[in-house]
């Protein structure tokens, strides 16, 4: 499972509908994997950054020589905010102590 198959289907509870494509039961639309690309998109991180809030996790981020992002104790690093973002996520989503039923 890819970085963003398993934040889109962990964290924003998308179900895997193709190889290369999600369902949002929520809006109830498709999503290709070509149009959620959060690592490159801020807008795209950002929805996980609202997930991730409704779900608890309190949202930080600092900036130095790389940009820092944490969900409560899961922090990562990225170039940019998006990167840094998709990379805690994916912390959460990968760790397998995190509960299905937060999401």
């Amino acid at each position: 499972m890819s970085k963003t198959d398993a934040i889109a289907r962990r964290i924003l509870g998308w179900k895997l509908n193709r190889v290369d494509r999600w369902y949002d039961y929520e809006s109830e639309t498709f999503i290709d994997e070509a149009d959620f690309q959060p690592t490159q998109n801020l807008d795209h991180a950002m929805l996980i950054v609202e997930k991730l809030q409704l779900a608890g996790f309190t949202y930080t981020y600092t900036q130095k020589k790389h940009i820092e992002v944490c969900f409560n104790e899961h922090c990562a690093t990225g170039k940019t905010l998006a990167e840094a973002i998709t990379n805690t996520a994916y912390l959460i989503a990968d760790n397998s102590s995190i509960d299905d039923a937060w999401f």
